[in-house]
């Protein structure tokens, strides 16, 4: 056992000093190998951690969510629709809520409006509308209402602290009273009902219950929630992956080469070390831990800038894309969700191709004369 460890040991060795005889070379190749692992690396990273942050946003919202619908678009569901559901068996609590969006004309930004109890007059905002308004707590924020009467006059009561940036960066939340007037909006009515029930299993029993019950409801699960949230960072990803697919083709292409194409120098070398008694077999070995060594470097390099890229600096180069485009951009720290499965798919598809790719020209290499080998 230690006769095998100190031979591939020594044969380690030799291959690190025959990598760095062809510095320039080996060196070129590091660098796009790496830059290729980075770049899915960070995309993998920041798909993971942003469904991360869906899933915690998502943690506390409603079982169900019920909503009306007009002639295929979303209008405002009557009060009566939520005392008749909540006589329904199962339903633990059904809570009107007032929400809509708000177009600030100073700003250029779309705010999203809420409700909750608090006095009339103030309002909470997000620290995304803080920074676009230029505005602190106690400062007073003018909008004007739908109605264009005397606008509102709303003094700042806090503004949401940096950790709920993600959720809330464009939130403005005010009271009932002042949402109505803002947006003229109707006695009797409200955006959606948010539902809690007794009992999670029996959330599509009680859905196709209100759609016997009110045609024009369309009840959303909070499944069908996490699978859209899923589903658009999964189509965003897609995007990315489908415009570096020239890059890894290429790569792949260049790797290929340089893997199956030995040099009259390494052809050489190879003739040399069969001639001083290197068998077959450790000639070989020296050419798979010089792949080895190249893309596990590339892999590991690869990685940890990847890693620091989204997780110290937040991805700069990927979030307009995958977090989409607005006036009002939140900031915040992604908290680090590596993917164990999809590290290991990487880890497969760009460090074994390499590696092996590397044996089959010096196989035939070394099984050649010796003689011949150097004279190539």
């Amino acid at each position: 056992m230690n006769r095998t460890i100190e031979r591939h040991k020594n044969i380690l060795e030799f291959s690190l000093s025959s990598l760095l005889r062809r510095k320039t070379k080996n060196a070129s190749l590091l660098a796009i190998y790496t830059l290729i692992v980075f770049a899915i690396a960070s995309l993998l990273f920041f798909l993971s951690a942003m469904k991360r942050e869906a899933l915690l946003i998502l943690k506390d919202a409603p079982d169900m969510v019920v909503q009306r619908m007009e002639a295929g678009r979303q209008d405002l569901v009557p009060l009566s629709y939520a005392k008749e559901i909540a006589a329904l068996r199962g339903v633990r609590e059904v809570k009107p809520r007032l929400w809509g969006y708000y177009y600030d004309s100073p700003s250029g930004g779309n705010l999203t409006v809420m409700t909750a109890e608090m006095p009339a007059g103030f309002i909470k905002i997000g620290s995304g509308v803080s920074r676009l308004r230029r505005a602190t707590a106690a400062d007073v924020i003018v909008l004007q209402s739908y109605d264009n009467e005397v606008p509102l006059m709303l003094e700042i009561e806090e503004v949401l602290p940096y950790e709920s940036e993600l959720a809330a960066a464009d939130l403005v939340i005010m009271s009932e009273l002042d949402f109505r007037k803002l947006f003229k909006f109707p006695q009797g009515h409200a955006t959606d009902l948010a539902l809690t029930v007794a009992n999670p299993r029996e959330l599509s029993t009680l859905a196709g219950k209100i759609v016997d019950k009110f045609p024009d409801a369309r009840p959303i699960l909070k499944s069908e929630m996490l699978r859209t949230y899923d589903s658009i960072f999964d189509w965003r990803g897609g995007m990315m992956l489908v415009m570096m697919i020239a890059a890894v083709l290429s790569f792949i292409i260049f790797a290929w080469d340089r893997a199956t194409g030995l040099s009259a120098e390494e052809r050489k070398e190879i003739g040399i070390l069969k001639s001083i008694g290197w068998e077959t077999s450790d000639v070989l070995l020296l050419k798979f831990w010089e792949g080895a060594v190249i893309s596990l470097s590339a892999f590991f390099f690869g990685v940890i800038a990847a890693y620091v890229h989204v997780y110290f600096f937040s991805a700069p180069l990927f979030q307009p894309v995958l977090k989409g485009w607005s006036v009002l951009y939140p900031q915040f720290k992604l908290v680090p969700a590596v993917d164990t499965y999809q590290l290991g798919v990487l880890f497969f598809l760009t460090v074994a191709p390499y590696t092996f790719a590397t044996i089959i020209p010096c196989w035939r290499a070394a099984t050649i004369d010796p003689d011949a080998a150097m004279r190539s």
